[in-house]
């Protein structure tokens, strides 16, 4: 079998599984967490970096809420059976680079690794990142170029694959739907909040020697109001048609 067949079948299979596979990484962050330290070795510091760390992320499902809030219906999905594509993206975000949705992803990952301080740790993610959504994006390339042909040619050679080229920008074909952001994008918000929020425990935990430590309130009430809007969120999803927008 010829290795671009080969990369293509994993990347297919990684696809049906790329929400779940890097939960694997978490347990290399609970390790690098164990040496974790106070930057600067003070708890000030600290506090500054893990609101850095917070912004990193959430630039990250920044980006990812720009690219769904103009997408039009079954493109830019979360769906994971099998490739779907309706139409062709080619305006805003996928003017600059043919794949947003995987450079939100980057950063919101960046952020939670960014926490533990350690700059191996990033180093992996970096790397299982680049090994991962490579294979990833092989198969969807191959599955586009098959369904648009000649369009997606055009597109793909003029178009970076990852590194944005705002030079290229052009406006999106639809206007931006806030509520189809809602729709698809609460859980991510509310991960980071969980996963660094599960980070400061651990971290703290480890610095202090001791299976009890109190939470600072700020991340507490961070906590409960994440809680609340994924609640709120998921009910109007699950229970109600108000965040749903026809074609999108």
């Amino acid at each position: 079998m010829l290795l671009q067949t080969q990369l293509q079948l994993s990347g297919n299979l990684l696809f049906r599984w790329r929400s779940y596979l890097p939960i694997f990484l978490l347990g290399l962050l609970v390790a690098a967490m164990r040496h974790y330290q106070y930057p600067g070795g003070t708890h000030e510091l600290d506090f500054f970096w893990e609101l850095l760390c917070l912004f990193v992320s959430y630039f990250g499902l920044a980006i990812r809420a720009y690219t769904v809030g103009h997408a039009p219906a079954r493109t830019s999905g979360r769906n994971t059976e099998t490739q779907i594509a309706d139409v062709l993206n080619t305006t805003g975000a996928y003017s600059m680079l043919r794949n947003p949705l995987y450079l939100g992803n980057f950063f919101m990952g960046l952020g939670i690794f960014m926490f533990a301080f350690h700059i191996w740790i990033l180093c992996v993610y970096v790397l299982f990142f680049w090994l991962y959504y490579e294979r990833i994006i092989l198969a969807e390339e191959a599955y586009l170029s098959e369904k648009f042909g000649d369009e997606y040619l055009r597109w793909a050679d003029k178009t970076p694959v990852f590194f944005p080229n705002p030079t290229l920008y052009a406006p999106p074909a639809l206007p931006f739907s806030l509520k189809t952001v809602l729709r698809r994008e609460y859980s991510g918000f509310f991960a980071v909040i969980v996963v660094m929020f599960l980070l400061e425990v651990i971290g703290d935990m480890f610095i202090n020697h001791t299976l009890w430590v109190p939470v600072e309130p700020w991340w507490l009430m961070l906590l409960a109001f994440g809680a609340m809007v994924w609640f709120t969120l998921r009910s109007l999803k699950k229970y109600t048609r108000i965040l749903r927008v026809d074609g999108r």
